[in-house]
């Protein structure tokens, strides 16, 4: 699937702010405390939701006052609109889900849950769910969804609790494709914060199949993928040594006490290193090569400041690798304060977020008239963002 917009409303420094006409891949840029942050926090706020309930994940966060823009009042929505990728490879009409959440009477409640979709420009769109204060609406009849002269057919259902999303019963069941895929985007979606020191950690045998958030377990998975993929495995080691002149082979290799440490092969030298004496930069490229051609990729990955550890130089490889990724059917969003990054993206790729009288908005660099003009020109839009050509955003 592939999200079209984001609106969101009363959700920290989001107090009403939008982005529609997403790319495959999107990179925002922002000074500290703009917000970009929490833009990816929508995600995980939803996931934590869908795992749990809204006032599990809103108490997480310090509490609905928290959570809730400074000085409003009334709902925290969410609107965000996506395509699915039919059966024959043409994309579905564009589906929207939105949720509204409150405060009353003491408790967390959803004020407000709705996913529905229109086939073309004419006609209701049909509400395949449509829940409030725990009760609602499901259709019957997707399958006949679209079919001429057909109505929607719809039950009655109910939940066990008020602030506990529909999608999270419903997305269970392959009969309701549009709400099970919105919920495997929650359930699937990934968030990167790689920590060298925890790559480098000698770990406990096991197995994992995908990477965590910051890579503890690069080894048992780098051992998965060389069992299990040797294609894959191989072409990761190919990349890697395009990128990283000098490396001749890596390895996942189980000591005796049951452990598991990568070993990596420098052609100059005649042992193998082990990854804590192994530069942070081949590390963290190694890393991102494993995420990046996992057998399984999620629908949308979120990274955090990508260039950290890495030579300014194979940050635009990596910018490349990101949006090879982004074509084969998932989504990226990432954060950077790297200008020679930036210098690395297509303009319509590039968003800013600027934050005023304590609320963020978000910017889209194609739009602004003077970046557009200058990187027509020639101008790379890392070196525009550091002469401060994106207002309010300007890299530190």
């Amino acid at each position: 699937m592939k999200i079209e917009s984001i609106k969101v409303k009363n959700f920290k420094v989001f107090g009403d702010a939008k982005l529609e006409e997403l790319p495959n891949m999107c990179v925002f840029l922002g000074a500290n405390g703009s917000g970009k942050t929490t833009f990816f926090e929508i995600f995980g706020f939803l996931s934590d939701a869908l795992k749990n309930n809204v006032t599990i994940a809103i108490n997480k966060r310090g509490g609905f006052k928290e959570v809730i823009s400074r000085d409003k009042v009334g709902n925290i929505e969410f609107e965000i609109k996506f395509r699915n990728t039919e059966e024959d490879g043409s994309l579905s009409p564009l589906i929207t889900y939105q949720l509204k959440i409150g405060y009353e009477q003491g408790r967390i409640v959803i004020v407000s849950e709705i996913l529905k979709y229109r086939r073309g420009n004419r006609g209701q769109p049909w509400h395949f769910l449509n829940f409030s204060y725990g009760k609602g609406t499901t259709i019957k009849n997707e399958e006949d969804y679209g079919k001429e002269g057909v109505q929607e057919e719809r039950e009655d259902q109910e939940l066990d609790s008020p602030d506990i999303l529909a999608i999270k019963g419903l997305g269970q069941f392959q009969k309701f494709k549009a709400v099970s895929s919105f919920r495997k985007l929650l359930e699937g979606w990934y968030v990167s914060n790689f920590q060298i020191s925890s790559a480098q950690a000698i770990m406990d045998t096991g197995v994992s199949e995908h990477l965590s958030r910051t890579g503890n377990n690069l080894a048992q998975v780098t051992k998965y993928i060389h069992d299990n993929y040797p294609d894959v495995f191989k072409l990761i080691l190919e990349k890697l040594k395009e990128r990283i002149p000098g490396i001749e082979k890596v390895e996942s290799i189980e000591t005796a006490d049951g452990r598991i440490i990568l070993k990596f092969q420098d052609g100059s030298f005649k042992d193998p290193f082990i990854a804590r004496y192994v530069s942070d930069g081949t590390i963290k490229m190694f890393a991102y090569l494993i995420l990046l051609y996992d057998p399984s990729p999620h629908p949308l990955l979120a990274i955090e400041e990508p260039e950290n550890y890495l030579h300014p130089d194979l940050l635009i490889e990596l910018a490349e690798e990101l949006r090879l990724y982004s074509n084969k059917g998932s989504q990226v969003f990432i954060s950077t304060h790297s200008p020679d990054f930036v210098n690395a993206l297509r303009i319509n790729e590039l968003f800013w977020i600027k934050k005023n009288n304590g609320y963020s908005t978000i910017v889209k660099a194609k739009e602004d008239i003077t970046v557009s003009s200058l990187f027509k020109e020639g101008d790379l839009l890392g070196y525009l963002w550091k002469q401060n050509y994106f207002k309010g955003s300007g890299p530190k």
